[in-house]
């Protein structure tokens, strides 16, 4: 018999009040509020604490504080990601970012789910893993939801809402947010995006 924690990572109906991700989960808190709460100049301290509430990547990146996660243990980066201001991760299910991805302030990435009917909305949730490929900006504000995945060197524009996924090299934005047009190999930005 799989357990809560098993289920939730394969996207199945969980109980999220289960012992052991509730443990869990305060793991986590745990670890953003020291993480939040350190000084700026105290890189050592700081890099030690992402090393241990990322799943991978801790080693590389670069994370503005204040940053909140579910479980950090399914957060998977590549090299030298960036987070701004203000973000959040809800990883019930795996987050996996590519290389020198970069994200603006208040960006969220959501992998939880709940169920359409109310009565077992109360005891259960499921989620679906989200893909973020390499070189990717994130504009501030975005939000990007459930089962997504957003391919390399694509800009999402700032207040997007990515409901669905976004292949790689384009400008996307909107609500829900849509390919507005393909980016042009050096193509270097002039002005605001739409």
């Amino acid at each position: 018999m799989p357990t809560e924690r098993q289920k939730m990572l394969q996207g199945e109906l969980y109980d999220p009040h289960d012992p052991e991700l509730a443990a869990a989960r305060l793991r986590a808190r745990e670890f953003c509020r020291a993480l939040n709460a350190a000084p700026d100049a105290d890189e050592d301290e700081r890099r030690r604490l992402l090393r241990e509430l990322i799943g991978s990547g801790g080693d590389s990146v670069w994370m503005q504080p204040p940053f909140w996660c579910d479980y950090g243990s399914n957060i998977h980066l590549g090299e030298r990601v960036f987070f701004n201001f203000n973000c959040t991760v809800l990883d019930v299910c795996e987050v996996h970012i590519g290389d020198y991805t970069l994200f603006g302030p208040g960006v969220q990435i959501l992998t939880p789910l709940h169920p359409t009917d109310a009565k077992l909305r109360r005891e259960q949730e499921f989620g679906a893993p989200i893909r973020i490929g390499s070189d990717v900006w994130v504009g501030g504000g975005a939000l990007i939801l459930a089962g997504v995945s957003i391919g390399s060197r694509s800009i999402i524009g700032a207040g997007s809402v990515v409901t669905r996924d976004i292949p790689e090299g384009v400008l996307a934005a909107g609500n829900p947010c849509r390919v507005i047009r393909a980016l042009e190999p050096g193509e270097t930005a002039t002005g605001p995006m739409p």
